[in-house]
């Protein structure tokens, strides 16, 4: 499914959606090229989680844990860009960090890719076409994500 998302207030509506129906092992993974908006999707759906601080990029860490009570769930916010190999996906404990919640995974085809997990929510952004505003996202969701997929 396509969504418009004309301005920053459309960005953060879907995270909120997302955030709404984000359960512990789901994986939202988000693709795009660089100023597509995938960090900016990241913060609003932690917003919405609760979490009230600055939401910082996990570029140089590569992976940023958020824990109750600051978030609704577990959450790990990770961004693969300079993963060189998908196996140092596993080399950093990603697996650790995942258990008991969901992660926001940022370049995941760095990582190996998540979209055949069945809890995986795929979100392409894309730069709006020219005489458009905002982004595009493509979203895909595993089967896990039928009956709660974000609008």
């Amino acid at each position: 499914m396509k969504i418009a998302l004309p301005d920053l207030a459309a960005m953060n509506r879907l995270g909120r959606n997302i955030a709404a129906a984000l359960r512990p092992g789901d994986v939202v993974a988000l693709s795009g090229g660089l100023g597509a908006g995938k960090t900016t999707l990241a913060r609003a759906i932690i917003a919405a989680l609760g979490y009230e601080g600055e939401v910082p990029s996990p570029s140089f860490a590569i992976v940023e844990p958020y824990a109750p009570p600051a978030v609704r769930l577990p959450l790990v916010h990770a961004d693969f860009y300079r993963l060189a190999h998908p196996r140092e996906a596993e080399e950093i404990g990603l697996d650790d960090y995942r258990e008991g919640a969901a992660l926001l995974a940022e370049w995941p085809d760095h990582a190996g890719g998540f979209a055949h997990e069945p809890a995986c929510l795929s979100i392409a952004l894309e730069i709006a076409e020219a005489g458009h505003e905002g982004r595009i996202a493509i979203v895909e969701g595993g089967a896990d994500w039928l009956g709660r997929m974000p609008q």
